[in-house]
């Protein structure tokens, strides 16, 4: 494809059907997905341990912003490991998405790409939500819970973790609408049919 073509973004409720979104417009298009993968990326090329990445995964840091010290450009510049938390990891998370995103077109699952890339030219932004019915029967057959009550909880559970995060980088509200290009009800449409219509549309 042509690097002037769409980068996809996709911010999801969990068991939305985000990552399978993502894998099958990625597919279809023969373009690079990145979702959770994208920390190993982000350790590989900035020299750190992958489980550093994998254990801030879109979790809010525990100390409140304004009690740090250390402003954007010290954390993209410093990237130590003796004085890491999850604020440098967020902000060296975000230098790499804004460079595989220069590469040429790719599909992006979470972790704030939306914001990340908002500048960007050629992106469409996406929101995946459905009843929590509908998720908590996807997280099921995924195999990540063993009954339908503890799916309901996990799926809000985890929900909530994504919110914070998403609100505590961006300043936005995570879900809002006016945040996307489009949304989509994964519990009234089809996940090929709206792969379908987001490709007809780039």
């Amino acid at each position: 494809m042509e690097k002037k073509l769409t980068t996809i973004i996709i911010g999801r409720q969990f068991g939305a059907g985000g990552r399978e979104l993502g894998e099958l417009l990625a597919k279809k298009l023969g373009i690079p997905y990145y979702d959770r993968s994208l920390l190993k990326v982000a350790a590989q090329r900035l020299g750190f341990d992958e489980e550093i990445f994998d254990n801030a995964d879109e979790r809010k840091p525990s100390i409140l912003r304004s009690m740090l010290s250390i402003n954007y450009g010290a954390m993209a510049a410093d990237y130590s490991i003796s004085s890491l938390n999850r604020e440098k990891i967020y902000m060296a998370q975000s230098d790499v998405i804004r460079q595989l995103a220069q590469e040429g077109p790719a599909v992006f699952v979470g972790r704030t790409a939306d914001y990340i890339t908002r500048d960007m030219p050629h992106r469409l932004s996406i929101f995946l939500h459905a009843d929590i019915e509908s998720r908590a029967e996807r997280v099921l057959r995924r195999c990540e819970c063993s009954c339908i009550c503890d799916a309901r909880e996990f799926a809000l559970k985890r929900d909530k973790m994504r919110q914070d995060y998403y609100n505590y980088f961006t300043g936005r509200n995570w879900g809002d609408a006016a945040n996307y290009d489009l949304t989509f009800d994964t519990s009234r449409i089809s996940i090929e049919k709206i792969a379908d219509i987001i490709i007809q549309l780039i």
